[in-house]
């Protein structure tokens, strides 16, 4: 490959890395050997900074600019964040509030009216006594989930990172 940049980083579809570059696999490099690509990254991904500089890890992370975009939190070059699946907490749910239209006449029917959401009870009353506006009882607002944790990624295509160890050093502007 011709006219890359040292440390440019590109995609590949196959499962190797072509002559000159390294896989975005957070390795250890010597930094003897590889004096041009580590004035670029120095000890950004790791490493000691004596004999040894890291590459970056991109295995099973999306990349991102640094930065703070509009409305969002402030992100440095060489951070890294985020997981895999995440379980929601009830902490974490909007404020929220469970009605229901429900008659106080007995059912006579399973099947729910235009006016009452509830049929006959299941056992006993699922509704308060009183006025207009009265809380449901509690075993009809009882919490429910596993706690389990979910996906939390977005859709993705796996393909192989590189990042050139040779090439054409960068002019800075």
């Amino acid at each position: 490959m011709s006219d890359q940049f040292v440390g440019e980083i590109r995609s590949f579809p196959f499962n190797f890395p072509p002559t000159g570059w390294a896989f975005c696999n957070g390795q250890l490099l010597p930094i003897s050997q590889n004096t041009a690509l580590f004035a670029l990254l120095g000890t950004t991904y790791g490493g000691d900074g004596r004999s040894t500089f890291a590459l970056p890890n991109l295995q099973g992370s999306a990349a991102m600019a640094p930065g703070q975009g509009p409305g969002l939190s402030e992100h440095f070059l060489g951070e890294t964040g985020g997981v895999e699946s995440v379980t929601l907490l009830e902490s974490e749910m909007p404020v929220h509030t469970h009605t229901v239209r429900v008659s106080p006449d007995e059912a006579t029917s399973r099947t729910p009216s235009a006016n009452a959401a509830l049929a006959t009870p299941p056992e006993g009353d699922l509704y308060g006594t009183g006025g207009s506006e009265v809380a449901m009882a509690p075993e009809t607002l009882a919490p429910t989930g596993g706690s389990l944790p979910h996906n939390n990624m977005q859709p993705y295509l796996t393909m192989n990172y590189c990042i050139a160890l040779q090439g054409v050093f960068p002019p800075r502007p």
